[in-house]
């Protein structure tokens, strides 16, 4: 009775420790399902806690709809923008920076006309001091680029400019060293200045990689000291939850437009500390510590939904139709939000969100340092949390009813969800929340199917038995038709296989008994899962040999095709087998296969108390002697020309290898060596085949020496062709004691 007790609890207990262990494995293993659930988790939170309300330093400069309508579709003259630095610039602003990002030269500017008036002056030799002059000065007047740039120059407040990084190695292929390194030249001002690497290796850390930069033109990049990238990295769902506060391009690191708005705000220079492993330490000045991971990730946390910073529309900036208040000492950010013309970020609480917004969110939770944190000792506190739950559970489970475990696995379930939520909300702490839910719902599903399954444990034992003995489409259709459980065939075509390990006997001898059966039963196991699946029957394994057979008990179309094509992924896993057994200092085994496509009775046979589900018959007999015919030929797959014929108009491709009288037989065989995949085979493979095909045919001529020339070429174009060497052999010894008159061309074997 205390052994039932114990066997009862040790159960469960197990379970647990098991589902535990490999929730454990997959969090490390980052397994994709659950990191995206967890990612999901995080959004719900978001929305669960709700708007935060930002600081006042940040208003959103907006080129909207409404601008749109006022001052012409987008894209404006950059004169139009250069007038809203200096609006913005007046009203006190202390910083501006552009969402934008001025990659080409402006096409409405029309200095480009005016010199071509001067060409057409000079052309003419028409000299005219004051022409000239006067079209001089009205060149800069219309030269929409210089006029931004003397906007941002002459600005009273700090101009920050923005740009792209490229992050695909294909969109940077087409760029020479050359411009390279005029655009890294470009974008030196988003450069930190100030990083301390502990070591050389700390330098090659592999930090997120631009291939790159998408600058603005030169006139205008070199009118601000500052500038930052704006691209944003979702996640694989698409949600754009962290910003890398560093970026690699060649041998510099870049920084992101919201830290380097937040430089010019501040007045203080960001500093980094890298280490072996990534980043130790990142900051703003002595007082702004940035959270980031090893790799220089900052979790944003979001403020809300569209518009949680104040808007200005550009065209009232333009008329004079916003308050000094709304600007004075702001961070403006100045950017698009008007359908179709605005960079859309993807994030928990919107899915098309404005790129303008998403700088301000960085810059308010820097400010405020009100930051999300993930450090790494969390996942620390995940794991004990798993353990805690699932070997809780396992232990409180089984002494409980079916609602009062119902409710164990509830209450701590939904807890730990408010739990994280709370934290989440109040001191921003990104708990991990699959996992730990994982644990308790699969432990809880598991242990319910278990003692389930205990129920009906003699059901299973009696199917389990029957299957054990009889290949489960026999078991189904004992099942389905109870009354065939009786002696007795019938005669059926079937497709006979036969497999054996080549020298399984000398290998057996190198290996301790535990490690034979394991490495037996590896292979029979896979080797078996390729039959079933292509719906054989295994009738029976003999040792290291299998015996099974295509077409019986159900019918089979295209049977010879199906039992070619196993014969080639058994070869195929085996090779891979052979690889993995290798690096584990096993022995490599190979494998000889024998087919036959005939007639044969097939049925359940032996005695009334103990029968077997087997076959019989001349087609079992010719592919149990062509398994071992493989050894004369060097070969490792071999079928009659019953069944290659039919395989080979479908997907197949072998090679006539020779006739052969087997062992007991009066007729030839023609055998065929399976080879390959018709869509896999190369053309240096068919040119050899072809050989072999020639050569062949002058053999069975007695043409030795034009067989000697052809079996050659065919070694020639793979050396260690085995049956090239074997037949080439043979016709150096024919040609020297030829076979008799009446000889038929083929090759009697002398054992089985």
């Amino acid at each position: 009775m205390a052994f039932k007790i114990k066997k009862i609890f040790t159960r469960p207990l197990g379970i647990s420790c098991i589902v535990v262990f490999l929730c454990i494995l997959f969090m490390f293993q980052n397994f994709s399902f659950f990191e995206h659930m967890e990612l999901k988790t995080i959004d719900l939170r978001f929305r669960a806690r709700g708007n935060i309300d930002p600081g006042s330093n940040i208003a959103l400069a907006v080129i909207d709809e409404k601008s749109l309508t006022q001052e012409g579709k987008w894209m404006w003259p950059r004169s139009k923008l250069a007038k809203v630095v200096n609006k913005l610039s007046e009203a006190g602003a202390a910083v501006i920076a552009f969402e934008l990002v001025f990659s080409e030269p402006d096409t409405q500017s029309l200095s480009k006309y005016i010199s071509q008036i001067e060409k057409v002056l000079t052309g003419k030799n028409i000299q005219n001091n004051y022409v000239y002059n006067f079209l001089d000065e009205l060149k800069f007047k219309t030269d929409n680029d210089y006029l931004l740039a003397q906007a941002i120059q002459q600005s009273k407040s700090k101009i920050v400019l923005g740009f792209f990084l490229q992050m695909e190695d294909e969109q940077a292929r087409h760029l020479t060293e050359k411009q390279l390194d005029l655009l890294q030249e470009l974008a030196i001002p988003a450069t930190y200045k100030t990083i301390k690497y502990d070591s050389v290796k700390a330098m090659e850390f592999p930090f997120i990689e631009a291939f790159a930069t998408q600058t603005n033109i030169r006139r205008i990049s070199l009118s601000s000291p500052y500038s930052g990238f704006f691209n944003s990295i979702p996640d694989p769902d698409g949600i754009v939850r962290t910003i890398p506060s560093l970026v690699k391009f060649r041998d510099d690191l870049y920084a992101p437009l919201s830290i380097k708005i937040l430089s010019a705000f501040l007045e203080k220079e960001p500093q980094g500390h890298i280490g072996d492993f990534g980043v130790k330490s990142f900051s703003l000045g002595d007082n702004i510590n940035f959270p980031t991971d090893e790799k220089g990730r900052l979790y944003i946390n979001y403020r809300g939904g569209e518009k949680a910073f104040p808007h200005l529309s550009v065209t009232d900036i333009l008329n004079d139709n916003i308050s000094a208040d709304a600007i004075k000492d702001k961070i403006i950010i100045l950017g698009a939000t008007a359908s179709g013309i605005f960079d859309v970020i993807s994030t928990p609480f919107e899915s098309v969100y404005p790129g303008p917004e998403f700088h301000a969110n960085i810059i308010d939770m820097v400010l405020n340092q009100d930051y999300l944190y993930k450090p790494e000792w969390m996942d620390i506190l995940t794991v004990l949390t798993m353990i805690v739950f699932g070997l809780g559970i396992g232990i409180i489970l089984p002494k409980l009813g079916a609602f009062s475990g119902a409710c164990l696995a509830i209450f701590p379930f939904i807890g730990y969800i408010f739990f994280c939520q709370y934290i989440f909300s109040v001191h921003g702490w990104i708990l991990n929340l699959v996992y730990p839910l994982a644990v308790i719902l699969i432990i809880y599903s598991t242990m319910t199917a278990y003692t389930f399954l205990i129920e009906s444990s003699q059901k299973r034992f009696i199917k389990n038995a029957f299957s054990t003995y009889l290949a489960p489409a026999v078991v189904k259709q004992l099942m389905d038709n109870p009354e065939t459980l009786v002696l007795g065939g019938e005669k059926r075509k079937i497709t006979a296989f036969f497999s054996d390990v080549e020298s399984f006997t000398s290998i057996s001898e190198t290996l301790e008994p535990d490690e034979l059966v394991a490495l037996l039963n590896e292979f029979l196991t896979q080797m078996t899962d390729i039959i079933l699946e292509y719906k054989g029957t295994v009738d029976k394994f003999e040792g290291d040999a299998i015996i099974a057979f295509f077409g019986a008990p159900g019918e089979l179309v295209n049977q010879e095709e199906i039992a070619c094509t196993v014969s080639l992924k058994m070869q195929q896993r085996l090779s891979e087998l052979r690889y993995k057994w290798k690096k584990e200092g096993k022995p490599e085994l190979h494998m000889r296969i024998g087919m036959d496509t005939g007639t044969a009775v097939v049925g359940n046979m032996g005695s009334q108390n103990r029968m077997d589900y087997t076959m019989m018959g001349d087609t079992v007999n010719i592919a149990a002697r062509l398994e071992g015919v493989n050894k004369v030929y060097g070969c490792y797959s071999l079928a009659s020309k019953d069944t290659y014929s039919p395989a080979a108009a479908g997907s197949i491709f072998g090679r006539e290898l020779d006739s052969v009288v087997l062992m007991g037989k009066k007729e030839p065989v023609d055998i065929y060596e399976i080879m390959g995949f018709t869509n896999d085979i190369g053309d240096d493979t068919k040119t050899m085949v072809n050989y072999y095909k020639d050569a062949l045919d002058a053999y069975r001529k007695q043409n030795w020496d034009k067989a000697i020339d052809l079996f050659k070429k065919a070694q020639s174009l793979f050396p260690d062709d085995k049956p090239s060497m074997t037949m080439l052999k043979r016709c150096l010894e024919y040609k020297s004691s030829p076979p008799s008159k009446n000889w038929n061309g083929s090759f009697k074997m002398a054992s089985k």
